[in-house]
């Protein structure tokens, strides 16, 4: 319904809508203090799942105070930085990180189009990862989601892809660049879907969500609904008592909901 998920404040966070090719793409949430992203909202496409990993990696002009471009940018081969580092993250405060990976909040095995896929490629849409994480517990969370919203998802489905943060940094030069997350989640928001469906999936729409933990172990992600994520979030992190991901909790409105 074009709205944002509400209940989040801070004076850090600013909202990004990237652009890419000329086009909005997605929308962020980003902390220009932890130089992460706080969320990534996205529509979902029907994918084969395939990722486009020949794409430089991007920063965000809209951080910037010397560009007046809003279009996600290459990163420069000079040295640059000096810019727009202060509000946002640079390709090396995750290059001597060996426990960490940069992990898509917004992924691009979530999207079709070739733009699409490319714009998923900024560093404003990423965060710290443990590697064991990203590449197992949550790399098949994103392979099922996929798999659910492409079968049984029969019109737009919004997601909205967060993190919770821990307090603790990637530090570059004695100096903290990056905060790493404790907790990964997600929640999507699927009105028209398949009734047919078997109840095992059927029972997980309109809409559903998850989180795992950021760690080499104990990192399961668990399923749940909206509003025990939302209950969670309120729990562990700077939401307040109105945190709501979805308008209207994704309820269809002025539809005939069978």
């Amino acid at each position: 319904m074009g709205t944002l998920p509400r209940g989040l404040q801070q004076l850090s966070f600013k909202k990004i809508c990237q652009f890419y090719e000329g086009k909005p793409r997605f929308v962020t949430l980003f902390d220009t203090f932890s130089h992460i992203p706080i969320y990534s909202a996205y529509t979902f496409k029907r994918s084969d799942g395939s990722k486009k990993v020949d794409v430089p990696w991007m920063y965000e002009p809209q951080l910037s105070t010397v560009s007046d471009s809003r279009e996600m940018q290459p990163f420069p081969s000079e040295n640059l930085h000096k810019s727009f580092e202060d509000a946002q993250a640079v390709l090396e405060d995750y290059s001597n990180s060996v426990m960490f990976e940069r992990g898509q909040l917004n992924p691009d095995e979530h999207q079709a189009d070739i733009h699409d896929k490319a714009s998923t490629y900024t560093l404003t849409n990423v965060v710290p990862q443990v590697r064991e994480f990203n590449i197992g517990p949550w790399k098949d969370h994103q392979h099922m989601i996929r798999r659910r919203l492409n079968n049984y998802c029969r019109g737009t489905a919004y997601i909205v892809t967060g993190v919770t943060t821990s307090g603790h940094s990637i530090h570059r030069h004695n100096i903290n660049r990056l905060g790493i997350p404790t907790y990964l989640w997600s929640a999507y928001c699927c009105i028209d879907f398949d009734h047919n469906a078997p109840f095992s999936e059927r029972s997980k729409f309109p809409v559903f969500a998850a989180h795992g933990l950021n760690d080499r172990e104990d990192n399961k992600v668990q399923e749940m609904t909206v509003q025990q994520l939302e209950d969670f979030l309120k729990k562990v992190t700077y939401v307040d008592s109105s945190f709501q991901i979805f308008y209207a909790n994704c309820v269809a409105l002025n539809s005939a909901m069978p």
